[in-house]
């Protein structure tokens, strides 16, 4: 296990064995544009945690960081370092960091739309050989998801809940570690959104399968996660665990509809001092 940060968030308490620290990174797209300016987070082994934000804050740009996918979009890491179960994800390619064990499910599902459910899932299983385990795992996939099994025709004519949990079986046919996921209640229904989160926690405690989880729905986000990071301008300005943040009286404010839109962001609230942690 690598050396934890000098000074870790507060969500973390020091007994937690960390599986992801980010370390006051800074990414730069197209060589000029900050995007994120020393953001540093850890996430425990076997915890959901989630990452809040307006939208530009920088939240899928973080996410991206962690997946090697910076590359695709002319974006780069500057500054700090990135470590996953101890080893440096640094210039790391995409397809070697699922090999490492973590999967991203994007904003916007990303499934392929002219393949059918079973093959976007055997799509998720690419870097492994097991065929009887794959099959094993569709199995379970189904079990979780059993619409999925119902639906036999081309993945684009799926609803937008079936094609989130077909995102999220195909997250899982790949065995992550870390499932980085970016939006999951985007586009969907209330009663889709609280179906999903219960997966979501149920994937958690039944296969203890770590999730970081980008989310502009604070309310379900804070209610499956046990610890929290806000983030600013590409910045984290707060963090704690899960209840502390959802009680707190400017999240509250900002992110739970809890005081009305007076003030629109933390740079807004004067008596607020952001938390640089990393220095």
């Amino acid at each position: 296990m690598s050396q934890a940060l000098a000074n870790p968030p507060s969500a973390v308490t020091p007994a937690e064995e960390l599986l992801l620290e980010v370390n006051n990174i800074e990414v730069v797209y197209n060589d000029v544009i900050l995007v994120l300016r020393g953001l540093s987070l850890a996430v425990p082994k076997g915890k959901i945690v989630a990452l809040l934000g307006a939208n530009g804050a920088g939240k899928s740009t973080t996410l991206k960081a962690i997946s090697g996918l910076l590359k695709s979009e002319d974006g780069e890491i500057t500054r700090g370092d990135i470590r996953f179960a101890g080893e440096r994800l640094n210039g790391v390619e995409a397809h070697q960091i699922v090999r490492r064990g973590i999967f991203q499910v994007m904003e916007g599902r990303r499934i392929i739309s002219d393949m059918t459910c079973l093959e976007n899932l055997r799509l998720g299983a690419f870097t492994r050989s097991d065929n009887a385990e794959i099959r094993r795992d569709i199995e379970m996939v189904y079990g979780y998801f059993p619409r999925l099994k119902e639906r036999t025709g081309l993945a684009g004519y799926l609803s937008g809940g079936e094609q989130q949990m077909l995102a999220i079986g195909r997250a899982l046919m790949a065995r992550p570690k870390l499932i980085l996921m970016d939006e999951p209640s985007m586009g969907l229904s209330p009663l889709l959104v609280k179906e999903v989160f219960g997966i979501i926690r149920q994937l958690n405690a039944d296969l203890g399968i770590t999730i970081l989880l980008v989310e502009q729905n604070a309310r379900m986000a804070l209610s499956v996660a046990s610890h929290g990071y806000v983030m600013e301008q590409g910045k984290v300005v707060l963090d704690g665990s899960a209840s502390d943040l959802a009680n707190n009286e400017d999240v509250k404010e900002f992110y739970l509809g809890g005081h009305g839109a007076e003030r629109k962001s933390f740079r807004n609230l004067k008596s607020y001092k952001r938390r640089k942690r990393w220095l």
